[in-house]
């Protein structure tokens, strides 16, 4: 099958330049750019931005240049209609992946073995819309949540059955969806935009899952702390 990788980032963010901060002598989006250049599946690569900065750094491992619209790099734009003009280019160029590989650029918790995992997972099973690793955290479980209603706390899940245990061990697993990388059937991605889980309704219904320990998205410089550490433990050229 024909794999595609896409790194995607934009440059207007409150923490300036984040994709192309140093984290341990490389830029923020080398580390999952690199990663996929590793993935012996992966047969192109692409980066969509609006920002020559990460274009310039993208391109200096292989990924093709997709220079993003205005319109779709604003902070109210939603990343799907990124990947799909992306994608337009892609086919315009004559270049028809069946399987994309999404890659953000603000985050370096990627391994090649991940994604070469996830990728074999979709190419075994034609119903998978979508392999996208996932991370536990009962800290945060919806039975935890609470809402603000006229000034009083209240519950966030309002039909629970049943006590609710303090203890976060004695819920049921709750799992986060990971925004290292994602990868989607694209014959879904096209003609079943918008009928999957919301609020990622692009990934489809049929979901598999790919346990990961962490996901650390930069958005502040505190993460950028909490990445170097990771790369320090994780990283492997």
């Amino acid at each position: 099958m024909n794999v595609a990788a896409l790194l995607t980032g934009r440059g207007n963010n409150t923490l300036r330049d984040k994709n192309v901060l140093d984290v341990l002598g490389h830029p923020v989006l080398y580390y999952p750019a690199h990663a996929a250049r590793k993935c012996p599946l992966i047969n192109t690569f692409y980066c969509s931005s609006d920002d020559e900065k990460i274009l310039t750094e993208a391109a200096k491992e292989g990924f093709t240049r997709i220079v993003r619209p205005v319109e779709l790099a604003l902070p109210t734009s939603q990343h799907i209609d990124c990947v799909i003009h992306a994608l337009d280019v892609i086919n315009a160029n004559g270049d028809y992946p069946d399987i994309l590989v999404v890659m953000l650029a603000n985050n370096v918790t990627v391994k090649t073995e991940w994604i070469t995992d996830c990728i074999n997972s979709m190419m075994a099973d034609d119903s998978v819309s979508a392999v996208v690793p996932v991370y536990e955290d009962n800290d945060h479980h919806p039975l935890r949540a609470k809402v603000i209603e006229d000034g009083r706390i209240q519950m966030y899940e309002k039909n629970v059955v049943g006590k609710v245990s303090t203890n976060r061990q004695d819920l049921t697993t709750c799992y986060f969806l990971s925004h290292n990388f994602w990868v989607l059937r694209v014959d879904n991605l096209r003609h079943n935009l918008w009928g999957g889980q919301q609020p990622w309704s692009f990934m489809g219904n049929n979901i598999v899952p790919y346990v990961i320990d962490a996901s650390i998205d930069i958005h502040h410089n505190i993460d950028l702390l909490i990445a170097r550490d990771w790369v320090e433990k994780n990283y492997e050229e």
